[in-house]
């Protein structure tokens, strides 16, 4: 069996936006995305200039989000990216595992889901920096959607724990999806504490990481940005018994 063959490709939400209502968010996020990288592009050449206008206006900084108080900056970063090889992978990433968490949470929760996984990536940057573990002067820019996709992997391996996964670093090895989501949040807090090359990303990678966690673990923060889940909650609130979490078995087709 193919991987568009098993459950989270095959039922992806709806976006419910007209004639696009095909589109998962997961498929809106890349686009968008993508869109935002290429046009900027476009007007930096226009403008023979060092960054593109959206670069310029959106980047993450400690000296314009926290000194001067631009704060759409923590969300507007998340959209932008350095280079075709920078977004190419967060894409990738972002195709692979998205659909996993998409089809969990729904449409609406999955939104708010990465796009808050990304603002904790911010606030993680901005707390190690505010302690000294990061190196660097405020002027340093941040942009990318990895912080928000270190937050899908993480809640990915939480819903699909023992989905095999294989990676070619530089031969292949193949693992079950947690063991990589531990190995690559393990390798982040190294880099970070070691101050090594891109600290500062890395540093965004376990915010992001964090607030993925604590976001797939307690679902319930979400039906705030899903009405209709919301109501849910407030029906059932009091009558004495827990709800629990159900999850798919995601692994019933994992070594086809």
């Amino acid at each position: 069996m193919g991987i568009y063959d098993r459950d989270y490709y095959r039922e992806q939400p709806r976006s419910g936006f007209g004639a696009f209502a095909p589109w998962s968010i997961t498929t809106w996020l890349i686009v968008v995305n993508l869109a935002i990288y290429i046009l900027d592009g476009l007007l930096r050449q226009a403008q023979l200039a060092y960054a593109g206008p959206l670069y310029l206006l959106g980047y993450f900084s400690l000296y314009t989000a926290v000194f001067h108080a631009q704060i759409w900056r923590f969300l507007t970063f998340q959209f932008l990216h350095a280079s075709i090889m920078h977004i190419l992978g967060n894409m990738l990433g972002l195709y692979f595992f998205g659909p996993i968490v998409e089809g969990q949470l729904g449409a609406r929760r999955f939104l708010a889901f990465y796009l808050i996984s990304g603002l904790g990536g911010a606030a993680m940057y901005v707390a190690l920096w505010g302690i000294g573990v990061l190196g660097g002067g405020p002027y340093t820019p941040m942009v990318g959607a990895s912080a928000g996709i270190f937050g899908v992997l993480v809640a990915a391996a939480y819903v699909a724990p023992d989905m095999q996964l294989t990676l070619w670093i530089p031969i292949p090895m193949q693992l079950p999806l947690r063991v990589w989501a531990w190995v690559a949040v393990g390798m982040a807090a190294i880099v970070v504490f070691s101050s090594g090359q891109n600290a500062g990303g890395e540093a965004a990678h376990l915010g992001g990481a964090l607030v993925g966690f604590t976001l797939i673990r307690q679902q319930h923060l979400l039906n705030l940005f899903a009405p209709g889940r919301r109501r849910y909650g407030m029906a059932n609130r009091g009558r004495g018994k827990k709800r629990r979490v159900a999850f798919k078995d995601w692994t019933k087709d994992m070594n086809h």
